[in-house]
């Protein structure tokens, strides 16, 4: 009798076990209640301000579905200006990838636990280069293959010691 309940036991652990992993996997899916409302649940207005977020709405968390639905709301009170403000920001957001996302809310996390003193210089230095003209602000952009000045050194000298595969060599970035 003791083996067939032991028996019984590891059979429920292993359905346990089962359950959690599909779950983690995402095999099963959540409830719908958990997920929020899905994109066809959503009024004609919602899903027009909504748009850009349209194809990855399914796979939003409850709370961040709360949030874009409460943008939403509030989107027909919003003056012409911020509404498309809020558009264009949108569309931005929709076209990171899932890690640029991430480090997007790690920075604004990072931000948050900034000292209210440096907050305020990093506002100030953001406003400057608002101000600043399209071709003005251009000097800032940084290229998309600059290097910080001590990982340039630091990759110098690390190819100083590879075997040079071609009789012509480029001069190193400065």
């Amino acid at each position: 009798m003791a083996q067939e309940d032991l028996r019984k036991l590891i059979r429920r652990a292993a359905l346990a076990l089962l359950v959690l992993a599909l779950a983690a996997t995402g095999a099963i899916a959540a409830p719908k209640d958990e997920r929020g409302p899905p994109w066809a649940a959503l009024n004609a207005d919602q899903q027009q301000m909504l748009e850009p977020l349209a194809k990855q709405w399914d796979k939003l968390s409850k709370a961040q579905k709360t949030k874009w639905l409460g943008i939403a709301k509030r989107y027909p009170s919003m003056q012409p200006e911020e509404q498309k403000r809020v558009q264009a920001r949108m569309q931005r957001w929709a076209k990171l990838t899932p890690q640029q996302r991430e480090q997007a809310r790690e920075q604004y996390r990072s931000l948050g636990k900034m000292a209210p003193d440096r907050r305020e210089e990093l506002r100030r230095y953001w406003a400057e280069y608002q101000a600043l003209s399209p071709h003005e602000r251009r000097m800032y952009d940084v290229p998309p293959g600059y290097l910080p000045p001590a990982e340039r050194r630091q990759r110098r000298t690390s190819n100083k010691n590879k075997p040079q595969t071609s009789r012509f060599v480029l001069p190193a970035p400065l």
